[in-house]
């Protein structure tokens, strides 16, 4: 099995369709992807981090007020391309991915969240999904306090043996960082046309068969609530 990466040839899967309800009085009518930081929206600064990785193409999947990414990311002529999903209704984290199913090209693929950011090798972590020959491989940032973030358990060879969301979880240890790498192959377990989690059905049913763990001990960042936003804008400002 081989342990490179081209990352050109994988396709890069974008969720970028959540309501943000926690930020709307912040705002306003702007998807929390493209919250806007020094001038950028965020999901700009994510897509140039990944890029620095070599990923050429990506696929947003949005959903509320999605109109703007697809404004702004047909618009942008910056060498990338770009593919967009969108979704009447959400459809969940997994749901929003098996419907971008037809667009994703390449049988390994990254996916992540749109509204977070944690400083990972992503040639590192491609690589560790391909060794451990895993079906899907998330990313695991530590955290104090877990309570928010939901726990992950890891076994023997980095395999996760436990997933639970936001509930019956250790007061700190390992959390999932929504980074992942995915065999294709798995989105034929998931249903089409239905609202499908994998922080609470996927990846619960799959601990223990083939979904491992990457570590790493970088920050999670994530822009879900007004505190959180100001914090990640005054720590990624080095990304503009």
């Amino acid at each position: 099995m081989s342990d490179t990466l081209n990352a050109s040839t994988i396709d890069a899967v974008i969720l970028c369709g959540g309501l943000g309800t926690r930020l709307q009085d912040v705002l306003k009518d702007t998807p929390k992807p493209m919250a806007d930081f020094n001038d950028r929206p965020f999901l700009d600064l994510l897509i140039d981090y990944v890029g620095r990785f070599g990923f050429q193409r990506y696929i947003l999947c949005s959903g509320y007020k999605g109109g703007s990414i697809k404004e702004y990311f047909e618009n942008k002529n910056d060498g990338k391309t770009y593919a967009l999903s969108h979704e009447i209704s959400p459809m969940g984290t997994a749901g929003a991915i098996k419907q971008a199913e037809p667009l994703i090209d390449s049988d390994v693929f990254l996916a992540m969240n749109g509204d977070s950011f944690c400083d990972i090798d992503l040639t590192s972590f491609i690589n560790f999904h391909r060794l451990k020959d895993a079906l899907v491989s998330v990313a695991l940032a530590p955290m104090e306090d877990t309570s928010d973030y939901g726990g992950v358990v890891l076994g023997d060879n980095d395999e996760i043996v436990s997933f639970d969301e936001k509930k019956n979880v250790p007061a700190s240890g390992w959390v999932n960082a929504g980074v992942y790498v995915f065999k294709k192959s798995v989105l034929n377990g998931i249903s089409a046309g239905k609202k499908v989690s994998l922080e609470q059905e996927l990846f619960p049913s799959m601990a223990g068969k083939g979904l491992f763990g990457f570590t790493t001990q970088s920050r999670l960042l994530d822009i879900g609530t007004p505190e959180r936003l100001e914090r990640a804008r005054q720590l990624l400002i080095e990304l503009n």
